[in-house]
């Protein structure tokens, strides 16, 4: 603290006696010193100053010399020195931690760095000085300035990416840091990347097509892969930001052959047993199997993961994750990882499902993996991630599969064959009727995935029979799971049983037969669905009883006379009620924990009593859920469709009649047009006539008087003027017109006539079709009606295409 001071006297000179500065005053000059100093030196000692004061007094300091720090990085790149003053003062300006220096001041704000990393990146030019400053080979520079960028992206990780974006060759040039040969700059480059690559595709992109996963691979070659630090552990949470939800990084990665690159990474030595698992080691083999479940994770689409399937167990990964599921002194959440991973791996391809089921674990006797991981599953003792993982396993190996699926049903038939050796169903029925919950449920959802989609398998389990007591006759599988439905009174033991008897019974007529000859098993879901509980499990419980009796009347082949698809239908609308059935349904798809399996088909559960509901099960209820709804509402909506299809065809009737009316009423219309116009046309040329016939006879009242003013005198009686031969071609033509005008007066008398008789019977087409829109509005009343009867029901009604008669002007 004295060196401080004294440097401080240095900078700013000794303060007169008596006065100290404040710190604020200190800051101040400062910054005016950093900011306008014509040497060098005294520039590059403010900054030095400023950085030493810039972790107790981060707030003074960043308000004041924001702009100048950002000066200097610009005004004085060429001195490294003052440079890195500058980039140091920077990063403690904008920390995202609290210093230990900053304990003492409650008055400066949690969040101070991403205030100032906002003032800092509103000019995106200052990002830009950083990118350059990148390429200045001086250790500290570039040092200080990756860790400055490290620092930013953490306060504001979105606007950085976006900056970084729109710069050319950003990335690119923190790409080629990773080729530094000082370790510490490769280091904190990878941590820089980190940041950089999390959430943003394009940038993923980038980074994965300037040779990252080359020089990712390079490095955990020379750190030792698995055994290797830290390093190694960063280098693969790199691969997983470019990897996880990116296809076309997957694609990249695949085509390139690094999914061979990987194999060196699983290969643990014979001697790690004695050797230990380090706390590194761990969490470097965690992110191994993490990334290869990036690879074939259920969520890409399905011709990326069998691609990387095939290519895993070409390249010998599937043999070495095997290898690590057998070994001993694994540790327990290795081992808990590795079962997921094995089991995506081999979900839905059957080749590498016929390799896990060849597998055989170094136990004594020998036995199949499989089987040593379901005893491992309905083992209480267990730790709980490890039995899911285990069911998530097994039910991968039998997804799609129906080898497998009819494996294991085989193990449960009646057989001549040595039955001395523990088989997969033995474990499952075992587990299926002991007292631990967890073991029922396990055992449950494990039998269910051997019927998926698989008719046959269905009725071939109907076959399978248990001998409760010595000497007792055997019972059906079946009835033994409907009897312990009846009686336990576990809410997660009886769930799973439902679940099973609705997979089993769905699309299987012989399955629900052999359900309802059970007894008391149709009283029970009735008594289930109709409790009144409302808790959110108990409200579960009876959504699935009521899923299951409707599959029971949906499926129902009425091979059994007193459980027929009439009467269970009738007994449940009698008991039950359509809108309490409907309301009970809808109450498993709100559930919290249905939402939860349906969204991965992993199992996921933090504790043994969030594990209620398996993925594929949500997947049957919403296929059917519509289906089943409709399936009961069918009889009861009988007597209303009657009647609403009689008041249909009336309306149909109607609706004929007006197209009719509506048709002859358009007709009508197009030839009052035609006549309207014809009168028009006559009428003038009618007018025309009589223009003309008034001038002719104008002109032969002039010829006549012409006539009469050249007469001859009196004195010359004898002598006659002969006729002008015009005054006889005159009247020919007047008598020629007379007769058109009196033509033309006839044709319009007609036409007017006519266009009378039209707009009359056009008036009673209108008023014959008002009475008919009137008929129509009281059906259309009735019919609406006996749609909110339906509704009322629980109905769905689908909309009739109506069409409405045109309207028409005149």
């Amino acid at each position: 603290m004295d060196f401080l001071k004294s440097g401080l006297k240095t900078v700013l000179g000794a303060p007169e006696p008596g006065q100290q500065p404040s710190v604020a005053e200190t800051v101040e000059r400062l910054v005016e010193r950093a900011s306008n100093s014509t040497l060098l030196e005294d520039r590059r000692d403010a900054c030095r100053a400023l950085k030493a004061m810039s972790r107790k007094y981060r707030l003074e300091v960043g308000a004041q010399g924001l702009d100048t720090l950002r000066q200097i990085l610009e005004l004085d790149k060429a001195d490294n020195e003052t440079v890195n003053y500058a980039l140091d003062t920077l990063n403690n300006i904008v920390s995202p931690s609290q210093f230990e220096e900053e304990e003492d001041k409650p008055h400066i704000p949690m969040n101070i760095g991403d205030q100032f990393t906002e003032m800092f990146i509103k000019d995106p030019h200052n990002i830009q000085l950083l990118l350059d400053l990148l390429d200045e080979y001086d250790f500290r520079v570039r040092l200080s300035t990756v860790q400055l960028l490290i620092s930013l992206l953490t306060n504001r990780t979105k606007d950085i990416q976006e900056i970084i974006l729109d710069k050319p060759m950003g990335v690119s040039k923190m790409m080629d840091l990773l080729s530094d040969n000082r370790e510490v700059i490769r280091n904190e480059t990878l941590l820089l990347l980190i940041k950089l690559t999390k959430g943003n595709a394009n940038i993923q992109k980038i980074v994965a097509f300037e040779n990252a996963f080359d020089r990712l691979f390079e490095i955990l070659c020379t750190e030792g892969y698995s055994d290797g630090g830290i390093i190694v552990e960063d280098c693969l949470l790199l691969m997983l930001n470019l990897l996880k939800n990116n296809s076309s990084n997957i694609n990249f990665f695949k085509e390139g052959s690094y999914i061979q690159k990987m194999l060196p990474m699983f290969n643990i030595p014979d001697n790690s047993e004695e050797a230990g698992w380090s706390p590194q080691k761990v969490s470097n083999v965690h992110c191994m199997l993490q990334l290869v479940r990036t690879l074939v994770s259920p969520s890409n689409s399905a011709q990326i993961v069998s691609n990387c399937q095939k290519i895993m167990n070409n390249a010998g990964l599937l043999n070495a994750l095997c290898n690590i599921l057998m070994a001993s002194g694994v540790p327990a959440d290795i081992l808990t990882e590795t079962i997921n991973t094995v089991g995506e791996v081999v979900r839905g391809d059957a080749t590498n499902q016929e390799f896990i089921g060849t597998v055989i674990a170094p136990s004594y006797p020998p036995r199949p993996a499989i089987i040593v991981l379901l005893m491992s599953m309905v083992n209480e003792k267990q730790p709980f991630p490890l039995r899911c993982a285990v069911l998530y396993c097994f039910q991968c190996y039998l997804y799609r599969n129906e080898v497998s699926q009819a494996n294991l049903v085989q193990t449960l038939l009646p057989s001549s064959t040595d039955v001395s050796s523990l088989t997969s169903g033995q474990i499952l029925c075992g587990g299926l009727f002991s007292s631990d919950l967890l073991s029922n449920w396990f055992s449950a959802v494990a039998l269910m995935h051997a019927l998926i989609d698989n008719t046959t398998q269905k009725e071939q389990l109907l076959r399978v029979l248990l001998a409760t007591n010595i000497g007792s006759t055997p019972v059906s599988l079946l009835h033994q799971c409907t009897l312990l439905l009846q009686q336990t009174t576990k809410l997660q033991s009886k769930v799973a049983l439902l679940m099973l008897l609705a997979q089993w019974t769905a699309h299987c007529p012989a399955a629900v037969a052999c359900f309802l000859r059970a007894s008391g098993a149709v009283a029970c879901l009735v008594n289930h669905t109709s409790c009144n509980e409302h808790d959110d499990n108990d409200c579960l419980l009876q959504g699935l009883s009521a899923f299951l009796l409707a599959i029971c009347i949906h499926f129902n082949d009425d091979s059994v006379p007193s459980q027929s698809a009439d009467s269970l239908r009738q007994l449940l609308l009698k008991r039950v009620g359509l809108e309490t059935f409907t309301a009970k349904l809808g109450e498993v798809s709100r559930h919290e924990l249905y939402n939860r399996a349906a969204k991965h088909p992993q199992l996921r559960g933090a504790a043994p009593a969030d594990v209620l509901v398996d993925y594929e099960f949500c997947r049957l209820f919403k296929s059917l859920e519509g289906v089943l709804i409709q399936s009961v509402q069918m009889k009861q909506e009988n007597g209303v469709n009657e009647e609403r299809q009689s008041s249909e065809a009336d309306l149909q009737q109607y609706k004929q009649v007006i197209r009719l009316q509506d048709a002859r009423l358009s007709e009508l219309l197009q030839q009052l047009e035609a006549l309207a116009g014809q009168a028009a046309s006559l009428q003038s040329a009618l007018n025309d006539s009589l223009a003309a016939n008034s001038l002719l006879k104008d002109e032969n009242t002039l010829l006549k008087a012409q006539v009469s003013a050249n007469s001859l005198p009196q004195s010359q009686p004898n002598l006659v003027q002969p006729p002008d031969p015009r005054i006889g071609e005159y009247e020919a033509r007047i008598q020629q017109l007379t007769d058109e005008v009196t033509r033309l007066t006839r044709d319009l008398n007609v036409v007017r006539e006519s266009q009378k008789n039209s707009a009359e019977e056009l008036e009673k087409m209108k008023k014959d079709q008002d009475d008919l829109l009137e008929l129509l509005a009281d059906q259309d009343l009735k019919l609406n009606e006996y749609n909110m009867k339906l509704l009322s029901m629980g109905s769905s009604i689908e909309e009739d295409n109506v069409i409405e008669p045109e309207e028409n002007s005149t």
